[in-house]
């Protein structure tokens, strides 16, 4: 069965949001390289290549069920923060939307009694249950500990072991 073109085009969305995120991520990991938290920017490439697959996920399952696959332009990402917190605060907020964003999707595949893109996205709804709560642990150690020169050593040094 051909995927209906409403849904294919919602799922494309879907594949720029991702790949966006990566983007976004791979940003983060440039501060964090230029400043001199190796760490975290190694936890935050590994997270854009998780974002990447993510991506590739839609494009596959797209294909799959004979629709086409249109990427669209990424804006270019954010690429100043004023410290590791901050950034870890908009990691939560962009998982958040993306969370949104994903049951937009399942409300248009249940809408338009699409059980196989409902069943495709399930795995997203679990996937953005981790994302979330993966980014909430982390900020909390940053609002605790991140201004403390010791403590944000310890903590770069606990994300670089992802």
């Amino acid at each position: 069965m051909i995927i209906d073109p409403k849904m294919e085009k919602a799922l494309n969305g879907q594949v720029a949001a991702e790949l966006e995120s990566a983007y976004l991520y791979l940003s983060m990991a440039a501060w964090f390289e230029a400043n001199d938290l190796g760490g975290c920017a190694h936890w935050m490439k590994k997270q854009a290549a998780e974002e990447q697959e993510h991506a590739m996920k839609i494009f596959d399952y797209l294909s799959a069920r004979g629709g086409h696959v249109i990427l669209e332009a990424i804006p270019a990402p954010r690429s100043e923060w004023k410290n590791a917190t901050e950034i870890f605060e908009q990691t939560l907020a962009h998982e958040q939307k993306v969370t949104q964003l994903i049951y937009a999707l399942v409300e248009l595949s249940m809408e338009m009694k699409d059980y196989a893109t409902r069943g495709m996205l399930s795995w997203f709804v679990q996937e953005q249950v981790e994302e979330e709560e993966t980014a909430m642990n982390i900020l909390a150690k940053f609002r605790k500990l991140g201004d403390i020169p010791i403590s944000l050593a310890m903590l770069d040094k606990e994300l670089g072991e992802r």
